[in-house]
Protein backbone atom coordinates (compact mmCIF):
# COMPACT_ATOMS: atom_id res chain seq x y z
CA UNK A 1 0.00 0.00 0.00
CA UNK A 2 1.17 3.42 -0.93
CA UNK A 3 1.42 5.85 1.62
CA UNK A 4 2.69 9.59 0.43
CA UNK A 5 4.84 12.00 2.37
CA UNK A 6 6.35 15.41 0.45
CA UNK A 7 9.30 16.93 1.26
CA UNK A 8 9.85 20.79 0.41
CA UNK A 9 11.70 22.67 -1.80
CA UNK A 10 11.56 24.96 -4.95
CA UNK A 11 12.22 24.74 -8.40
CA UNK A 12 11.20 20.93 -9.45
CA UNK A 13 10.28 19.02 -6.15
CA UNK A 14 9.13 15.74 -5.23
CA UNK A 15 6.71 13.86 -3.07
CA UNK A 16 7.98 10.52 -1.60
CA UNK A 17 5.83 7.44 -1.36
CA UNK A 18 7.12 5.03 1.33
CA UNK A 19 6.24 1.56 0.49
CA UNK A 20 6.24 -1.01 3.44
CA UNK A 21 8.36 -3.98 1.31
CA UNK A 22 8.37 -6.75 4.47
CA UNK A 23 8.24 -7.04 7.94
CA UNK A 24 9.11 -10.14 10.03
CA UNK A 25 9.03 -11.69 13.46
CA UNK A 26 11.63 -12.67 16.04
CA UNK A 27 12.69 -16.11 14.43
CA UNK A 28 13.25 -18.99 16.55
CA UNK A 29 17.10 -20.21 17.71
CA UNK A 30 17.15 -22.48 14.58
CA UNK A 31 16.85 -19.30 11.92
CA UNK A 32 18.38 -16.29 14.27
CA UNK A 33 22.00 -16.52 13.09
CA UNK A 34 20.61 -16.18 9.70
CA UNK A 35 19.16 -12.62 10.61
CA UNK A 36 23.02 -12.76 12.40
CA UNK A 37 24.47 -13.09 9.06
CA UNK A 38 22.50 -10.83 6.71
CA UNK A 39 23.40 -8.34 9.10
CA UNK A 40 26.27 -8.78 8.34
CA UNK A 41 26.49 -7.78 4.39
CA UNK A 42 24.16 -5.08 2.08
CA UNK A 43 20.99 -7.53 1.56
CA UNK A 44 19.75 -9.09 -1.61
CA UNK A 45 16.70 -7.04 -3.77
CA UNK A 46 14.94 -10.09 -3.18
CA UNK A 47 15.29 -10.11 0.70
CA UNK A 48 13.44 -6.86 0.95
CA UNK A 49 10.59 -6.79 -1.83
CA UNK A 50 9.03 -10.08 -0.03
CA UNK A 51 7.28 -9.95 3.17
CA UNK A 52 8.80 -12.41 5.63
CA UNK A 53 5.56 -12.33 7.97
CA UNK A 54 3.40 -14.53 6.10
CA UNK A 55 4.09 -17.77 8.00
CA UNK A 56 0.69 -19.05 9.76
CA UNK A 57 -1.72 -16.83 7.10
CA UNK A 58 -0.13 -13.51 8.08
CA UNK A 59 -0.19 -10.92 5.17
CA UNK A 60 1.43 -8.05 4.44
CA UNK A 61 -1.11 -4.96 4.76
CA UNK A 62 -0.49 -1.66 5.17
CA UNK A 63 -1.28 1.21 8.19
CA UNK A 64 -2.31 4.91 8.41
CA UNK A 65 0.04 7.86 8.37
CA UNK A 66 1.96 8.41 11.14
CA UNK A 67 1.98 11.49 13.76
CA UNK A 68 4.58 13.10 12.17
CA UNK A 69 3.20 12.29 7.95
CA UNK A 70 5.59 9.65 7.44
CA UNK A 71 4.18 5.27 6.59
CA UNK A 72 3.70 3.13 10.10
CA UNK A 73 5.50 0.25 8.82
CA UNK A 74 4.28 -3.05 10.63
CA UNK A 75 6.75 -5.53 12.85
CA UNK A 76 6.05 -8.30 14.14
CA UNK A 77 2.59 -9.14 13.28
CA UNK A 78 1.12 -6.22 14.17
CA UNK A 79 3.49 -6.34 17.45
CA UNK A 80 5.48 -3.22 17.10
CA UNK A 81 5.45 -0.58 14.48
CA UNK A 82 7.90 1.50 13.27
CA UNK A 83 6.89 5.66 11.67
CA UNK A 84 9.55 5.87 8.63
CA UNK A 85 10.63 9.32 7.40
CA UNK A 86 12.43 11.07 5.09
CA UNK A 87 13.03 14.73 5.66
CA UNK A 88 13.67 17.00 2.07
CA UNK A 89 17.64 17.47 4.04
CA UNK A 90 17.78 13.69 3.28
CA UNK A 91 17.60 13.05 7.34
CA UNK A 92 15.97 9.52 7.69
CA UNK A 93 14.07 9.23 11.40
CA UNK A 94 12.57 5.80 12.37
CA UNK A 95 9.71 6.38 15.49
CA UNK A 96 9.39 3.23 17.32
CA UNK A 97 5.69 2.32 18.08
CA UNK A 98 3.50 -0.48 20.36
CA UNK A 99 1.07 -2.54 18.39
CA UNK A 100 -1.87 0.05 18.22
CA UNK A 101 0.42 2.22 16.67
CA UNK A 102 -0.21 5.49 18.62
CA UNK A 103 1.85 4.13 21.75
CA UNK A 104 5.38 5.38 21.44
CA UNK A 105 8.06 2.68 22.89
CA UNK A 106 11.40 3.35 23.67
CA UNK A 107 13.32 0.02 22.69
CA UNK A 108 17.02 -0.59 23.55
CA UNK A 109 19.50 2.31 22.07
CA UNK A 110 21.40 0.33 19.95
CA UNK A 111 23.36 1.40 16.73
CA UNK A 112 21.37 0.57 13.48
CA UNK A 113 22.64 -0.28 9.88
CA UNK A 114 20.65 0.16 7.25
CA UNK A 115 21.66 -0.50 3.23
CA UNK A 116 20.51 2.20 1.09
CA UNK A 117 20.24 2.42 -2.89
CA UNK A 118 18.93 4.05 -5.74
CA UNK A 119 15.86 1.87 -6.55
CA UNK A 120 16.15 -0.51 -9.32
CA UNK A 121 20.19 -0.44 -8.73
CA UNK A 122 22.35 -3.45 -7.51
CA UNK A 123 24.80 -1.91 -5.22
CA UNK A 124 23.95 -0.75 -1.85
CA UNK A 125 25.23 2.08 0.51
CA UNK A 126 25.63 1.39 4.39
CA UNK A 127 24.83 4.07 7.02
CA UNK A 128 24.66 3.69 10.60
CA UNK A 129 21.20 4.92 12.22
CA UNK A 130 22.04 6.48 15.74
CA UNK A 131 19.65 6.06 19.01
CA UNK A 132 18.21 9.88 19.52
CA UNK A 133 16.33 9.55 23.16
CA UNK A 134 13.57 11.87 23.43
CA UNK A 135 11.96 13.46 27.08
CA UNK A 136 10.36 10.23 28.33
CA UNK A 137 12.46 7.54 27.51
CA UNK A 138 14.07 5.48 30.29
CA UNK A 139 18.12 5.06 30.88
CA UNK A 140 19.75 2.98 27.72
CA UNK A 141 16.38 3.39 25.80
CA UNK A 142 15.49 5.85 22.89
CA UNK A 143 12.40 5.99 20.59
CA UNK A 144 13.86 7.68 17.70
CA UNK A 145 16.63 6.70 14.99
CA UNK A 146 18.04 9.37 13.17
CA UNK A 147 20.68 8.97 9.61
CA UNK A 148 22.10 11.43 6.97
CA UNK A 149 21.70 10.10 3.56
CA UNK A 150 24.59 9.91 1.44
CA UNK A 151 24.61 13.28 -0.46
CA UNK A 152 24.08 11.88 -3.63
CA UNK A 153 20.79 9.86 -2.82
CA UNK A 154 19.44 12.90 -1.18
CA UNK A 155 15.61 13.66 -2.83
CA UNK A 156 15.87 10.32 -5.37
CA UNK A 157 14.59 7.30 -5.15
CA UNK A 158 15.74 5.23 -2.86
CA UNK A 159 15.20 1.73 -1.38
CA UNK A 160 15.86 1.03 2.20
CA UNK A 161 16.96 -1.68 4.79
CA UNK A 162 17.39 -1.75 8.27
CA UNK A 163 18.19 -6.08 8.55
CA UNK A 164 18.62 -6.19 12.26
CA UNK A 165 16.40 -4.08 14.71
CA UNK A 166 16.20 -5.28 18.79
CA UNK A 167 12.96 -4.88 20.86
CA UNK A 168 12.39 -6.35 23.66
CA UNK A 169 15.09 -9.09 23.25
CA UNK A 170 13.61 -10.19 19.79
CA UNK A 171 15.19 -8.93 16.40
CA UNK A 172 13.01 -7.80 13.18
CA UNK A 173 13.99 -6.60 9.78
CA UNK A 174 12.32 -3.98 8.30
CA UNK A 175 12.20 -1.76 4.73
CA UNK A 176 10.80 0.75 2.96
CA UNK A 177 11.20 2.83 -0.51
CA UNK A 178 10.53 5.81 -1.40
CA UNK A 179 9.83 7.21 -4.70
CA UNK A 180 9.54 10.05 -6.62
CA UNK A 181 6.25 11.09 -8.33
CA UNK A 182 5.51 13.49 -10.97
CA UNK A 183 2.90 16.38 -9.93
CA UNK A 184 0.41 16.81 -12.87
CA UNK A 185 1.40 16.83 -16.16
CA UNK A 186 4.48 19.22 -15.99
CA UNK A 187 6.05 17.73 -12.91
CA UNK A 188 6.49 19.44 -9.14
CA UNK A 189 9.16 21.67 -8.46
CA UNK A 190 12.26 20.18 -6.50
CA UNK A 191 13.78 21.37 -3.48
CA UNK A 192 15.53 24.57 -3.45
CA UNK A 193 19.32 24.04 -2.14
CA UNK A 194 20.23 24.69 1.33
CA UNK A 195 21.46 28.17 1.33
CA UNK A 196 19.08 28.98 -1.84
CA UNK A 197 16.16 28.29 0.68
CA UNK A 198 17.47 30.71 3.48
CA UNK A 199 17.98 33.51 0.97
CA UNK A 200 14.70 32.56 -0.64
CA UNK A 201 12.29 32.56 2.88
CA UNK A 202 14.17 34.49 4.98
CA UNK A 203 14.93 37.70 2.65
CA UNK A 204 12.33 40.20 2.02
CA UNK A 205 11.38 41.00 -1.48
CA UNK A 206 8.86 42.72 -4.23
CA UNK A 207 5.53 42.11 -1.90
CA UNK A 208 7.29 39.39 0.44
CA UNK A 209 8.17 41.50 3.55
CA UNK A 210 10.22 41.20 6.71
CA UNK A 211 6.24 41.09 8.63
CA UNK A 212 5.90 38.38 5.99
CA UNK A 213 8.90 36.21 7.28
CA UNK A 214 8.42 36.94 11.52
CA UNK A 215 4.75 35.80 10.40
CA UNK A 216 5.60 32.48 9.09
CA UNK A 217 8.34 31.78 11.93
CA UNK A 218 11.37 32.79 10.61
CA UNK A 219 11.52 29.67 8.98
CA UNK A 220 12.08 28.29 5.67
CA UNK A 221 9.53 26.18 4.28
CA UNK A 222 11.56 22.80 4.83
CA UNK A 223 11.59 23.54 8.28
CA UNK A 224 8.22 24.26 8.94
CA UNK A 225 6.32 21.56 6.78
CA UNK A 226 9.17 18.64 8.08
CA UNK A 227 7.46 15.17 7.79
CA UNK A 228 4.14 16.90 5.90
CA UNK A 229 2.17 14.41 4.34
CA UNK A 230 0.73 15.92 0.62
CA UNK A 231 -1.90 13.94 -1.08
CA UNK A 232 -2.85 15.54 -4.29
CA UNK A 233 -6.35 16.18 -5.23
CA UNK A 234 -6.08 16.91 -9.31
CA UNK A 235 -9.86 17.56 -9.62
CA UNK A 236 -10.92 19.96 -7.41
CA UNK A 237 -14.62 20.53 -6.84
CA UNK A 238 -16.49 23.99 -7.73
CA UNK A 239 -15.81 26.31 -4.85
CA UNK A 240 -12.62 24.96 -3.75
CA UNK A 241 -9.74 26.43 -3.12
CA UNK A 242 -6.61 25.85 -5.59
CA UNK A 243 -2.64 25.20 -5.12
CA UNK A 244 -1.57 28.67 -7.16
CA UNK A 245 0.74 27.07 -8.85
CA UNK A 246 -0.74 23.76 -9.74
CA UNK A 247 -4.63 24.25 -9.27
CA UNK A 248 -4.68 21.00 -7.64
CA UNK A 249 -6.96 21.04 -4.42
CA UNK A 250 -4.94 23.36 -1.88
CA UNK A 251 -4.44 21.58 1.32
CA UNK A 252 -5.08 24.62 4.36
CA UNK A 253 -2.34 23.02 6.31
CA UNK A 254 0.37 23.83 3.98
CA UNK A 255 0.10 27.81 4.15
CA UNK A 256 1.91 30.31 3.67
CA UNK A 257 2.15 34.33 4.43
CA UNK A 258 2.80 36.31 1.77
CA UNK A 259 1.87 40.10 1.21
CA UNK A 260 0.15 40.33 4.60
CA UNK A 261 -2.07 37.84 3.47
CA UNK A 262 -2.89 33.88 3.64
CA UNK A 263 -2.32 31.49 1.14
CA UNK A 264 -2.86 27.96 0.23
CA UNK A 265 -0.71 25.73 -1.41
CA UNK A 266 -1.05 21.52 -2.30
CA UNK A 267 2.52 21.20 -0.70
CA UNK A 268 5.72 22.65 0.35
CA UNK A 269 7.27 22.69 -3.08
CA UNK A 270 5.10 24.86 -4.49
CA UNK A 271 5.27 27.55 -1.75
CA UNK A 272 8.53 27.98 -2.69
CA UNK A 273 7.71 28.56 -5.96
CA UNK A 274 4.75 31.46 -5.31
CA UNK A 275 7.32 33.02 -2.94
CA UNK A 276 9.85 33.56 -5.71
CA UNK A 277 6.95 34.85 -7.82
CA UNK A 278 6.19 37.14 -5.18
CA UNK A 279 9.26 38.56 -4.81
CA UNK A 280 10.54 38.72 -8.70
CA UNK A 281 7.31 39.17 -10.51
CA UNK A 282 4.64 40.64 -8.17
CA UNK A 283 2.18 41.56 -10.74
CA UNK A 284 1.69 38.24 -11.09
CA UNK A 285 0.38 37.36 -7.47
CA UNK A 286 -3.32 37.13 -7.07
CA UNK A 287 -5.48 37.95 -4.32
CA UNK A 288 -5.89 34.47 -2.31
CA UNK A 289 -10.05 34.38 -2.85
CA UNK A 290 -8.59 34.79 -6.61
CA UNK A 291 -7.48 31.07 -5.98
CA UNK A 292 -10.87 29.28 -6.19
CA UNK A 293 -12.45 26.69 -8.84
CA UNK A 294 -15.08 28.38 -10.00
CA UNK A 295 -16.44 25.93 -12.92
CA UNK A 296 -15.95 22.64 -14.24
CA UNK A 297 -14.46 24.42 -17.93
CA UNK A 298 -10.36 23.88 -17.86
CA UNK A 299 -8.60 26.49 -17.41
CA UNK A 300 -10.86 28.50 -15.92
CA UNK A 301 -10.30 28.61 -12.17
CA UNK A 302 -9.03 32.13 -12.17
CA UNK A 303 -11.21 34.12 -14.78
Amino acid sequence: MLRTFSFVGGGMAFIALLLLVGCSTSAPTASSDTTKDESRQPPSTSATAVPSNTAGGDEEHGHKAGAHGGIIVSLGRDSYHVEAIVTSAGELRLYTLGNDESRVVDIEAQDLIAYVKPEGASDSTSIEIKPQPQPGDANGKASLFVAQLPEGLVGKSIDVTVPNITIGGERFRLGFTNKSETHGSEGMPAKVADETEKKLYLSPGGIYTQADIEANGNLTASQKFVGFQATHDLKPKVGDKICPVTLTKANPKCSWIVGGKNYEFCCPPCVDEFVALAKTKPEDVKQPDQYVKRDAAPGSELK
